[in-house]
């Protein structure tokens, strides 16, 4: 009997000792003894309160600091959470603005997961924070659904992005603050538990999608609900784009009116009156408004694996099954498609689907035709990048063509590498490569006079990141192994220079044995200093005549195969001086995609300037998240009007500068809600929507500003 009851004992000493190493419930909204509470710059103020719905909460005043916080301890030891899947917290913002929490949980070992959520204004929420990392890139997107969402009936706010790692058996601290306010925030705070059950991070991506590609959670003007809606909606645009047809423009979209320009049967450029332009076949001045990704297959999405994203996905079968295809995006040489998920496997056509609803099986030709009526009608006048080929056949607008560049030749690193590593042009294999591709863009197009010009390859890594960036390419080319083609090109330059390695290693600053040294694979090559100027005039000069290598490689291999249309640069994304300055040596236009509020800003104007180039901008977007995708953009505005706003505002200042010629869209539908193959963007950037239907307002807001940038390219003729 009395060793029963010993067993008994430790049983319930066992329960107990348990049950104190697991937080259960905390109760932030009274006393409770199961924590330790700590308040660094917080204040605890006035009485208990109680919610809409009866339950208990207690205001929290977060002082101006550099990071005010409240800190939650176990009484003793740590907890161990070994079992447990999320963190679960009442939380009401008690001001009329959204205020920045910060969720911080360590373990013993200094180990810490983060996540940075918006408490919006308005009533009381459950903020859930998933006690492992986790971003909306594991979920297949860039972008997460916004937050807060119903589930089961409740706000739940849910931290979609958790960095950072933890010893869930040693949980040491849990940590509520604020990012410096300037001025006191409250909050106010209620229960704050762990739960075994992870389900809020799946019902927060659960149903997101309906049949259409749209979000179900969402409502907005040019959303549809029914088939008979979604052909009511295209039925109606269809009658009114006669009327905003453009007219007393030449064949091409240039405008007569502008007299002393040549005619020389292709588009090419020239400058008068202190102003460059692009000049039609037929002589006439052409600021070039285009859009890129002009195309009716953009819009594919993953389904395989994650079909509780989706309500309605029609069957893989019958008169749907052409609209389901299969692939694999992953790509461990691009920074822009690492760690997504959900990236091979079965995928569904939402925007195709929806143009079979409306057109039935002619839906291809349909949109095509109705496609080059609203571009024509929205006032632009050119097919930008990656379109549809046959909106160009069409002779109906000018368009643009792209050299991809691929093969097995050499490649380098420059630290960006967002879309993979810089080809290696002194590797007798790009070469060949670039050869191969020019003929394949040219070969039905070279005596085309509706073709602009040519683009090669896109948004290279010419540039590294941070303040050092701008010799990424140097540093990377001396860290190759000694196969490099470039690094050999490097070193035999630095060698006619210097003769003696010891004269390198003085001038740099540097140890360096012999000239084989730098052939070490992984050569750490010195950062430019003020000590050692040599080092930034010697990379000035690798990145130059890197450039000028691979533009005159592709430059040349244009005008073999076709010497009537323009080279019309890379489309830089990051840029060195150097590169730029050789772009503008062989190419007849320099590109940029600029993401930035106005041109002016995302490109080195006066330098441009001052090598008298005329500039083309490859892309440009104003994003918002109010219009069923989750994500905004590179360039975000809070709300629809203002991306008719924005877009005016860019327009205008890039047909007001005498260097531009003209600027391209990014890009013609949005993206869809979870995310394209190729990387998970998921922005709302389109025109159009997932179902084909115009955003009528800033639609509106595009045509108006289009036509008056026309009109203002041309002053001072």
């Amino acid at each position: 009997m009395k060793r029963h009851a010993l067993i008994w004992a430790l049983c319930l000493s066992a329960l107990s000792a348990c049950h104190a190493a697991t937080p259960g419930v905390l109760d932030l909204a009274g006393p409770d003894v199961s924590a330790r509470l700590t308040l660094d710059h917080v204040q605890r103020t006035g009485p208990v309160e109680r919610a809409s719905d009866g339950v208990r909460q207690q205001r929290y005043a977060f002082q101006p600091a550099s990071h005010p916080q409240i800190v939650v301890m176990p009484p003793r030891g740590a907890w161990d959470w070994s079992a447990q899947g999320e963190l679960r917290l009442r939380v009401q913002n008690a001001m009329p603005w959204a205020v920045t929490l910060v969720v911080e949980v360590d373990d013993v070992a200094g180990q810490q997961l983060q996540a940075t959520v918006g408490v919006p204004a308005g009533p009381a929420q459950t903020l859930v924070v998933p006690l492992h990392a986790t971003s909306p890139r594991d979920e297949g997107m860039q972008a997460g659904p916004p937050m807060p969402f119903g589930d089961r009936g409740q706000p739940t706010l849910l931290a979609t992005t958790v960095q950072g790692a933890l010893n869930l058996h040693k949980v040491s601290a849990i940590r509520l603050g604020m990012p410096a306010p300037q001025a006191t925030q409250a909050l106010l705070f209620g229960r704050l538990d762990v739960e075994r059950a992870a389900t809020a991070l799946h019902d927060a991506y659960a149903g997101i999608v309906d049949r259409y590609g749209q979000f179900t959670r969402g409502r907005w003007p040019e959303k549809v609900d029914s088939d008979a809606a979604l052909r009511a909606d295209h039925a109606t645009e269809k009658a009114g784009l006669a009327k905003s047809m453009p007219t007393g423009l030449d064949a091409y979209g240039g405008r007569p009116d502008i007299h002393g320009l040549n005619r020389t049967g292709w588009f090419h450029t020239q400058k008068t009156d202190g102003r460059w332009r692009l000049v039609t076949p037929d002589g006439h001045a052409f600021f070039s408004l285009g859009v890129n990704a002009v195309v009716a297959d953009g819009a594919r999405s993953y389904v395989d694996g994650r079909e509780f994203m989706f309500r309605d996905l029609p069957p893989a079968r019958g008169e749907w099954a052409a609209l389901y295809g299969s692939g694999d995006s992953r790509n461990k040489d691009q920074r822009a498609s690492a760690g997504i998920g959900y990236n091979h496997g079965r995928w569904f056509d939402f925007y195709a689907a929806n143009l079979y609803r409306v057109d039935g099986g002619n839906w291809l030709g349909a949109w095509r035709a109705r496609t080059l009526d609203r571009l024509q009608a929205w006032g632009f006048n050119t097919i930008g990048n990656w379109s549809d080929d046959a909106l160009g056949r069409a002779h109906r607008l000018p368009y643009t063509r792209s050299i991809n560049i691929v093969g097995d030749y050499a490649n380098v690193a420059s630290g960006y590498d967002y879309w993979g590593r810089m080809p290696d042009p002194f590797d007798p294999r790009f070469v060949r490569a670039t050869e191969a591709a020019v003929t394949k863009a040219s070969a039905d197009v070279r005596d085309d006079p509706y073709l602009l010009g040519y683009f090669a390859d896109n948004e290279l890594a010419w540039a590294g990141n941070g303040p050092q960036g701008r010799w990424g390419l140097a540093v990377g080319t001396l860290a190759g192994d000694a196969k490099s083609p470039a690094k050999q090109a490097f070193i035999a330059m630095l060698r006619k220079k210097y003769v003696a390695p010891e004269t390198l290693s003085a001038a740099w600053g540097i140890a360096l044995g012999s000239w084989n040294a730098l052939n070490a694979t992984g050569f750490a090559a010195p950062a430019p200093n003020e000590a050692h100027p040599a080092i930034a005039t010697d990379y000035s000069a690798w990145l130059r005549r890197y450039a000028d290598t691979y533009f005159h490689t592709v430059a040349e291999a244009i005008r073999r195969h076709d010497p009537h249309h323009l080279f019309l640069g890379g489309r830089f994304a990051v840029n060195t001086p150097e590169a730029v300055a050789a772009c503008a040596q062989y190419c007849d236009v320099v590109s940029f995609n600029l993401y930035a509020d106005l041109p002016q800003h995302g490109f080195d104007a006066a330098a441009m300037h001052q090598l008298d180039k005329p500039v083309l901008i490859g892309e440009f977007h104003f994003g918002s998240d109010d219009r069923g995708p989750f994500g905004k953009g590179v360039v975000s505005v809070w709300n629809e009007q203002q991306r008719g706003e924005a877009y005016a505002r860019f327009v205008a200042a890039a047909a007001s500068n005498p260097d531009i010629v003209g600027a391209h869209w990014f890009q013609y539908a949005d993206q869809p809600v979870t995310g394209r193959l190729l990387d998970g963007e998921n922005s709302h950037i389109g025109l159009v929507g997932i179902t084909d239907i115009p955003f009528s307002g800033f639609v509106e807001a595009v045509r108006v500003a289009n036509r008056s940038a026309t009109q203002a390219s041309d002053h001072g003729r």
